[in-house]
């Protein structure tokens, strides 16, 4: 990845570490008495509190993946409290909006299509249907602020981007930019094309192509055979190339979606136990419990929902079972249908000895959070460390690790998981900036409802451009999610 010739480094640092607040690291109590079976029906028994739905023959059963969250980053669940803190993982249904201050976020849908929100931005979710045929039609409106799209070639699917009174029609394979700015759009086509439809007529705009149009309409079109680049641009070419690389060609098991594959696929890997094959992340020991730490996030139509910290956390939790074994741990296991909104029963693994959470039984009151958190144990996190190293935690699961940026993680791993942790060198893209633990603020997830906030100058973008230089292992054992240091 590359950095941007006057973004902070300090705000990119912070940027790139995982994490909400940094003030629970300790382990806190469940928010309630554990639920029993039938929790999530216990919490949506009031027809009356249930959002009216627009009458329509399609399905409205999707749900798309809050998959990255950095800095600064908010979205209405429609729980009645408007704008609350997010967290990576949260599911995302028809009518949300997702709103972003001094951070960016990107949103997966099941295709690995996705939509990625610049800073100080506001996109709202006003269709998100499953048609008759099978496939999956998607409306995103910009409020204001910037966006990019980029579509997978799935036939079938369809796409369309909402600025004001204007409709953008998105084929599949297309990639596009789109920046509102008082009552000015700027669309630039990256790849592919792209059909606005205005109230004054339509405009096809190709590749490399940027139109500008006003949303009252008071000036005619323009569209000019280039693409200005912006400072974002590097972190959403690293996310499209990230995505293209760890992609896999089909999804695991009989699952219809692909979404988190991906992260998996860079997160962790298959091996055998237990008379089979299983997943298991990276930095995990025999001791890491796939439940310790996540949320409970309350959603007016179906109860609470388990929302999990880890980067890959997304299809294990929603696809599949977890299982113990013992000598190695956790590890999940394709199979079964897929679970929505509804992913609140976990079943106990035999030999575990480790309890489960369980969702709160009534629903959250006025002054409660509807983001309840869970840290059965202190979750460690990886994080820069001092003298240029970036510090990888056993037990940390991948949390704090930024995707993509450095290189393979399985030696890492099993240096962490044998020493405690284990540590790489890390660069700058160009060589002119280099890390250091002391000039950047950064957080780790801890189950807090509130969105963290990097606290540095707004004039910064996306990750760094972060590369690893060789790796050594640490002796000491690697506990919380603080920035250690890193030692030769």
């Amino acid at each position: 990845m590359r950095t941007t010739s006057g973004i902070s480094t300090a705000a990119l640092l912070a940027w790139m570490l995982v994490g909400l607040s940094s003030r629970a690291q300790e382990p806190v109590a469940p928010a309630s008495t554990p639920a029993g079976d039938n929790a999530s029906e216990a919490v949506t028994d009031n027809p009356a509190s249930q959002p009216s739905a627009p009458a329509s023959s399609h399905s409205k059963i999707r749900i798309v993946r809050l998959s990255q969250v950095k800095g600064e980053v908010q979205l209405d669940r429609q729980t009645g409290k408007g704008f609350e803190g997010a967290m990576a993982n949260l599911p995302v249904v028809e009518g949300e909006r997702l709103k972003t201050g001094e951070g960016v976020a990107e949103v997966e849908f099941e295709d690995n299509s996705t939509v990625r929100v610049a800073q100080n931005s506001l996109v709202e979710f006003p269709r998100l249907e499953l048609l008759p045929s099978g496939a999956k039609a998607s409306s995103v409106n910009v409020v204001y602020g910037m966006v990019y799209v980029n579509l997978l070639n799935t036939k079938g699917n369809e796409f369309t981007v909402n600025a004001g009174e204007n409709k953008i029609d998105l084929p599949p394979d297309s990639h596009i930019r789109l920046q509102l700015a008082k009552d000015q759009v700027t669309l630039a086509v990256l790849h592919g094309n792209a059909m606005v439809e205005e109230p004054s007529g339509t405009t096809t705009v190709g590749k490399d192509k940027t139109l500008t149009f006003s949303l009252a309409g008071q000036s005619q079109p323009v569209i000019a055979k280039n693409v200005t680049r912006e400072p974002l641009d590097s972190w959403d070419q690293d996310a499209v190339q990230y995505h293209k690389s760890f992609a896999n060609a089909s999804s695991y098991g009989n699952s219809p979606y692909s979404y988190g594959i991906n992260d998996m696929n860079y997160y962790g890997g298959f091996s055998s136990g237990c008379g089979g094959s299983m997943w298991r992340p990276y930095f995990a020991s025999a001791s890491w419990n796939p439940y310790g730490s996540g949320a409970w996030a309350y959603y007016p139509s179906a109860g609470y929902s388990w929302v999990s910290p880890y980067p890959w956390g997304w299809t294990p939790y929603h696809y599949g079972s977890w299982a113990f074994c013992q000598g190695i741990g956790w590890g999940w296991q394709p199979g079964g249908t897929w679970m929505g909104l509804a992913n609140n029963s976990f079943v106990s693994s035999p030999g575990s000895g480790s309890p489960l959470p369980r969702p709160p039984t009534r629903r959250p009151t006025a002054d409660e959070s509807t983001l309840v958190p869970v840290n059965l144990k202190a979750i460690p996190a990886s994080s820069l460390g001092a003298h240029d190293t970036f510090v990888f935690r056993k037990d940390s699961a991948g949390l704090g690790v930024p995707r993509g940026s450095l290189g393979k993680l399985n030696s890492f791993s099993n240096q962490a998981t044998q020493h405690g942790m284990a540590s790489t060198n890390i660069y700058y893209s160009g060589g002119a900036q280099r890390a250091e633990a002391g000039s950047a603020e950064h957080s780790s997830y801890s189950g807090s409802a509130s969105s963290s906030r990097a606290g540095a100058s707004p004039s910064y973008a996306g990750s760094p451009g972060l590369s690893s230089g060789g790796s050594h292992a640490a002796g000491s054992a690697g506990g919380g999610a603080s920035g250690g240091a890193g030692r030769h």
